[in-house]
């Protein structure tokens, strides 16, 4: 009787024990245990993380409700010795297992990289890393190494052209030489056969007409105003005329806080001084938009050569095809700018 009885006991601790394993292994696999608050939660995991890493990245952002049975299902899972980095979208009520396979895969969640309004270098380098886990400085490195310019087919002066002002969706844990061939690459699918026949219309080549179209950029705050002007300094490039354009100076000064050009500045000694030099200056004096570059490529066609902006303060220029016509416009220009103070 006695041995029947513990036999009886066995069985049923067996059958409990039995029953809260299954359901606890229920639980763990298919219970909701990922519970973050929004629709949907990011989880970074950097490089060379380990899975100690993500056990604390998880728990300090609250993400999992019960972090044991994560860690026990990643160890069955194999996910402890097989951790990558990245950037993860961990959706409400996941479970442990669905979390894990993402995890696991690899499958990261692009995010978007968006740069414009850049002058220069160390600019373009932090919008670009805004969004990504390298760091500004690692980036910076490869702009301003002539070599790998070189080995993509530019110089260390116009190199920055190669950059398109755009949104671009990446992985955050893109390397500084993945993402320079991701950039060339979109340089080349920017220039088509027809962006380049335009390009060899004007006798320029993509870097050179890069080129213009900043400094048109830089002197248009009207979008309409862009193949107006591109067309007058085209018409100045093909008589050999000085392009006089203000923002080179501004650039070659490397202040962007003067409102007003000054006769000193055109004393300065640049190859950015287009008051001294004819002709195209050696690189951008920004990133030229695309609606920049495409108002070079479909330029107007006119006599004027020249421009002064507008006594109204609208954005919008004064033309002029003689210097009469031109200091006229000037002078009314200049009234308003000493009645407003400003002189520098």
């Amino acid at each position: 009787m006695k041995r029947r009885t513990i036999i009886a006991v066995v069985v049923v601790t067996f059958s409990i024990l039995l029953t809260t394993s299954s359901l606890y292994i229920y639980q763990t696999v298919n219970v909701p245990n990922i519970l973050v608050e929004k629709e949907d939660s990011y989880l970074y995991i950097p490089g060379g993380a380990s899975f100690k890493t993500v056990q604390d990245s998880l728990s300090e952002k609250e993400m999992v409700q019960d972090l044991v049975s994560f860690s026990f299902m990643a160890k069955l899972m194999k996910y402890q010795d097989n951790v990558k980095p990245g950037k993860y979208k961990l959706t409400k009520n996941m479970s442990n297992i669905e979390a894990i396979r993402l995890l696991r895969s690899g499958d990261q969640t692009p995010v978007n990289i968006t740069f414009n309004n850049i002058r220069l270098r160390n600019e373009l380098a932090e919008k670009i890393t805004k969004e990504l886990e390298m760091e500004a400085n690692h980036f910076e490195v490869l702009l301003n190494d002539s070599t790998v310019a070189s080995n993509y087919g530019f110089d260390k002066e116009s190199f920055m052209v190669m950059f398109i002002p755009n949104t671009y969706e990446e992985y955050w844990t893109v390397s500084p030489d993945k993402l320079m061939e991701r950039m060339n690459r979109e340089y080349k699918n920017f220039w088509t056969e027809e962006r380049i026949n335009k390009a060899e219309a004007l006798k320029m080549s993509p870097v050179e007409v890069s080129i213009l179209a900043s400094i048109v950029q830089a002197e248009c705050s009207k979008h309409d105003e862009l193949p107006k002007v591109a067309g007058l300094y085209i018409n100045r490039l093909n008589r050999n005329i000085p392009l006089q354009a203000d923002p080179t100076l501004i650039f070659a000064a490397q202040d962007f806080t003067i409102k007003r050009v000054l006769n000193k500045h055109k004393e300065i000694e640049s190859p950015y001084n287009t008051y001294k030099y004819a002709g195209l200056p050696p690189g951008p004096i920004s990133l030229p938009s695309i609606r920049a570059i495409d108002g070079v490529l479909n330029y107007e066609k006119h006599n004027f050569l020249y421009m002064c902006a507008k006594e109204d303060f609208s954005g919008y220029h004064n033309f002029a095809s003689t210097l009469r016509e031109h200091l006229n416009n000037a002078r009314k220009y200049q009234r308003v700018l000493n009645k407003a103070k400003l002189f520098r």
